[in-house]
């Protein structure tokens, strides 16, 4: 049986992780009129939203003791299979009917065991993970892609609705993981070529910022080049998404390609990139750090000296 669909009058939300956009995305729901409970690595991370309203809990299992939708959004999948099925994770806490949502980018194959393990004891689950970065977090926009039963799915869609744009159910669990590799995949090489042009247009003189406004609405036009370029320009390489973070998803999908006997030399080459990324001690910038592995394969450094 499906649960109930998802309202602010009779639903109890849970949340775990509140890094670059898991505050955000926790946010819209306190804004929403939902009653959260919250738990993260770093209490002080989760102030803003103490602050709005949210009650703490002391781990995932008093989390989910007290919600009936629990939202996950953490790091590494080793972090997923802490939060959810460690000793202290959700499903220990979880009551019968009680849905758990993961939209950190993590494993397929992760993603069906958490369902598997969940449905042996009553619980439902959803992997749904999440494109746009720190921007469409703030602003609700981002693209969910979900994978899960239907029922349970369209149960949750209100909660997924007040934190994103594009919402689509991809398959059953795992799908919506295996649909955030192709996002991934789809972004890695995205990511080079921005990085290239840029380096090309700075190289031989021009007004790199005047560059993007002409190429930024044209057949090169891409969200990477509307938001993360104009970043590269200004030398910001704060994370809305980091480096580090990445470099796991890239491992995972070439993990998958090879599975799938599928191979994928654009990917391979951007996630070379980015481990020299974090072999310059850069795994905590943002991914638009990708110019300062390409600019140092020509002996250049970003943003460029003066003439």
């Amino acid at each position: 049986m499906s649960p109930e669909s998802m309202s602010p009058e009779s639903t109890r939300v849970g949340w775990i992780g509140t890094g670059v956009m898991g505050a955000s995305m926790c946010g819209h729901l306190l804004r929403r009129g939902y009653r959260v409970t919250v738990t993260t690595r770093s209490r002080d991370s989760a102030d803003g939203l103490l602050a709005a309203g949210a009650t703490w809990a002391d781990s995932p299992a008093e989390v989910a003791a007290g919600s009936d939708v629990v939202f996950s959004m953490v790091g590494l999948p080793a972090d997923v299979r802490e939060v959810l099925l460690g000793p202290a994770g959700a499903l220990v806490g979880a009551g019968p009917g009680a849905v758990l949502v993961d939209m950190t980018t993590s494993e397929p194959a992760l993603a069906v065991e958490i369902g598997r393990v969940a449905g042996e004891i009553g619980v439902h689950a959803l992997d749904a993970p999440v494109s746009g970065g720190d921007v469409g977090a703030r602003n609700a926009t981002l693209s969910i892609m979900v994978g899960g039963p239907a029922g349970v799915f369209e149960a949750v869609r209100p909660g997924l609705e007040a934190m994103g744009a594009t919402i689509v159910r991809q398959g059953d669990h795992g799908a919506g993981q295996h649909t955030k590799m192709v996002n991934q995949i789809l972004i890695a090489s995205t990511m080079v070529a921005m990085s290239e042009g840029l380096l090309y247009a700075s190289r031989v003189g021009l007004d790199v910022a005047g560059v993007l406004e002409s190429v930024g609405s044209g057949a090169a036009g891409s969200w990477s080049l509307s938001n993360l370029a104009p970043r590269v320009v200004g030398g910001d390489f704060a994370p809305g998404f980091f480096v580090d973070h990445m470099v796991k998803d890239l491992g995972i999908a070439l993990a998958e390609a090879r599975r799938a006997r599928l191979a994928l030399p654009g990917l391979a080459l951007a996630n070379q990139l980015y481990v020299a990324l974090q072999a310059q001690d850069r795994g905590r910038d943002g991914a638009q750090a990708l110019v300062h592995a390409l600019a140092s394969l020509s002996g250049l450094e970003w943003p460029p000296h003066p003439a």
